[in-house]
């Protein structure tokens, strides 16, 4: 295996990661005010990501630098297409993580209403977005012979990326509802099963859609272009069961796999590709003609064989840490203010 083959594993370990992790933050972002009814009930929900949020985002972070460093054709190309996108991206980022730190700072119905709904809009947007710039590394983008993108927004808008996104989006609904079955109790917990058993269906039909587009697209063998997205189904019905079963755990893991094998087989129907050109095949971008040099590839291979475990050894020790059910205090006679940074609702509370 060469070198640049194995900087495209890791960028799609990279990313998928991402969207494992993420995703179930995403999902409770998204659902923090379905299941909670009350403010109190809404930082339970919010609180159950506190430990763990920032730290997921970095692997984003990670992943872009992963194509900047290590494919920079490709990075280039892409990104300049995205230009819109990357922009609505960083706004939603930026709302979403204001929104965790600023949701309690102000005991007023209205500033929480407003920093809940800028948490809900930028949690569905980014996996909406980013799922969509995925889907079209495989649809398609204007690529010309000099590697330089050659159409307009409207072409970032591809059928087969819209169905990325949407199902991304779909499938960290579904994640970020099993993980708060999964970490709550009570109303929180009963809600959040309601809403997993309701998302199951429309995520497994979106997947469904998406394996049987897929291999469409690839020339690769079946196995990669057919395999990981038939398994994403499998996942998500294995889930509806664990789920009925009340398997809390294994139904969080199921989903993760769901998540993960989808974005997994974008990447893997499009090697060796990483960037198809709808104008002329010829065009198309691969892993050999965009990657950096040898030595550069060398360095960076030292660099990650050394930090990727670690990263992993710590994120794998927070979530052991951070392992229990995050409950609210008892209802008091009286409304208290909302906790402030001194009067946090659990560990690793947000505010």
């Amino acid at each position: 295996m060469t070198l640049p083959t194995v900087w495209f594993v890791v960028v799609a370990f990279l990313w998928t990661g991402f969207f494992v992790l993420e995703g179930f933050d995403f999902g409770v972002g998204m659902l923090h005010k379905v299941v909670g009814r009350t403010d109190l009930e809404q930082r339970v929900a919010i609180n159950t990501v506190g430990p763990f949020w920032d730290g997921n985002e970095v692997w984003l972070v990670v992943g872009a630098a992963g194509v900047f460093a290590a494919f920079p054709g490709w990075y280039a190309t892409w990104f300049s297409a995205l230009y819109l996108v990357v922009v609505l991206l960083l706004v939603a980022l930026m709302a979403r993580g204001v929104s965790f730190e600023f949701r309690g700072r102000v005991d007023a119905a209205r500033w929480r209403h407003t920093w809940s709904w800028c948490l809900a809009v930028g949690s569905a947007v980014i996996p909406l977005l980013l799922g969509t710039a995925l889907g079209n590394l495989l649809a398609g983008l204007p690529v010309g012979q000099d590697e330089e993108f050659t159409g307009t927004v409207a072409d970032t808008v591809t059928g087969y990326g819209l169905l990325v996104g949407v199902t991304l989006l779909a499938l960290c609904v579904l994640h970020g509802a099993t993980f708060l079955v999964l970490r709550t109790d009570g109303e929180v917990r009963l809600r959040a099963h309601r809403v997993a058993t309701v998302t199951l269906w429309p995520a497994a039909l979106l997947l469904v859609a998406f394996a049987v587009w897929t291999p469409s697209l690839s020339d690769a063998p079946a196995v990669r272009s057919v395999v990981p997205s038939a398994l994403a189904v499998v996942a998500v019905l294995v889930a509806a069961l664990l789920l009925r079963a009340h398997r809390d755990g294994w139904a969080f893991g199921a989903t993760a796999a769901a998540v993960g094998l989808t974005v997994g087989s974008v990447f893997a129907a499009l090697y060796p590709s990483v960037l198809v050109s709808s104008t002329d095949p010829a065009y198309t971008l691969t892993v050999t003609g965009t990657a950096s040099g040898e030595y550069a590839l060398q360095v960076m291979t030292v660099v990650a064989a050394f930090l990727v475990p670690v990263v992993l050894l710590y994120q794998g020790w927070s979530y052991v840490v951070f392992r229990r059910r995050v409950t609210g205090p008892p209802v008091p006679a009286r409304p208290d203010p909302v906790p402030g940074p001194s009067t946090p609702l659990d560990e690793g509370a947000l505010t």
